[in-house]
């Protein structure tokens, strides 16, 4: 449920470690250490293609899973598979899926406005890219925003604190078993940073910089390049027009591989009743440019959403 800031100190009345200096931050921090080092140390043109390979590979999941599926419900599928995925998503290292629904569709409810999780408009460009993932106000979740996912005990069981990160340590200890070091560092620390950052652009990038063909109330934005980096992500202001669509690239020239990837996973059985945009959807109206929204100077306070 929502929970008013009024009893919460604000950002600049926190001690800045008490804030970022936790063992998550810290966590993530050896990370980016570790893949450096290791790409350094190990460095390879066949760990690179590792690393690029298990990138777009995980990046897939992320958007097919957490994104499309738990967030969005943009497909159906059955309990089993469901589980799956929310392994498969969690071995990202993002947190359980629950959280991350939770988050999605908050930032979605209020997007681009002062309470949205991760506004470029009223957060700036840090906060909106790794700020927030860092800061202690969006620990927690807003069960309202996620009943549907609440009611299966085996991904509150994965949300769980205990267990939110057993995929992702799971995932690495597999890369050190069949590769050793060198395949540790670039199969899961670099992939892992590379995703990482992948992943976040589409909060902090999308907003900022491609083409509005759709007048949306918020920042959204579609560019080829970030589609192409992040799988079919790129093309956000497509989403942001049409939230529920399991394509984010409406035109055939839009191209966007977790659509084709999900398509394949239709054509096995193992996904069905793909949502797609209806036609007057699609030839909506673009956006002028002079409805591009302006920044504020200011933030204002962030609001906080507990569990």
């Amino acid at each position: 449920m929502e929970k008013s800031t009024a009893s919460r100190p604000s950002p600049s009345a926190k001690a800045w470690w008490k804030e970022y200096i936790r063992v998550t931050t810290v966590g993530f921090a050896l990370v980016h250490v570790a893949a450096i080092v290791g790409a350094v140390y190990y460095w390879s043109w066949a760990g690179l293609a590792l690393a690029l390979g298990s990138y777009f590979v995980r990046m897939v999941v992320v958007t097919a899973a957490y994104h499309r599926y738990f967030s969005h419900r943009a497909f159906k599928t059955s309990r089993a598979f469901q589980l799956v995925l929310a392994v498969l998503a969690q071995s990202s290292g993002q947190k359980g899926v629950i959280w991350w629904a939770s988050h999605h569709r908050w930032h979605h409810k209020h997007s681009d406005t002062p309470a949205d999780v991760h506004s470029v408009r009223w957060r700036g460009f840090w906060y909106s890219h790794v700020g927030w993932v860092l800061s202690s106000d969006w620990n927690g979740t807003a069960p309202a925003m996620v009943g549907d996912l609440l009611k299966y005990p085996e991904l509150r069981f994965l949300n769980s604190k205990a267990m939110e990160v057993i995929p992702t340590a799971l995932l690495a200890l597999a890369f050190l078993l069949l590769g050793g070091m060198p395949a540790l560092a670039w199969g899961y620390f670099v992939s892992t940073v590379l995703l990482w950052h992948g992943s976040f652009s589409v909060n902090s990038l999308a907003h900022l910089i491609g083409r509005r063909p759709y007048a949306t109330s918020d920042d959204s934005r579609n560019s080829w390049l970030l589609a192409l980096v992040t799988t079919g992500e790129g093309w956000h202001n497509n989403h942001h027009h049409y939230q529920s669509s399991v394509n984010q690239g409406f035109r055939w020239w839009q191209i966007d591989l977790t659509y084709y990837v999900l398509r394949g996973l239709a054509a096995l059985g193992l996904v069905w009743d793909l949502r797609r945009p209806p036609p007057q959807v699609v030839a909506a109206v673009a956006a002028p440019p002079e409805e591009t929204p302006v920044a504020p100077p200011l933030a204002p306070p962030r609001p906080s959403v507990t569990m």
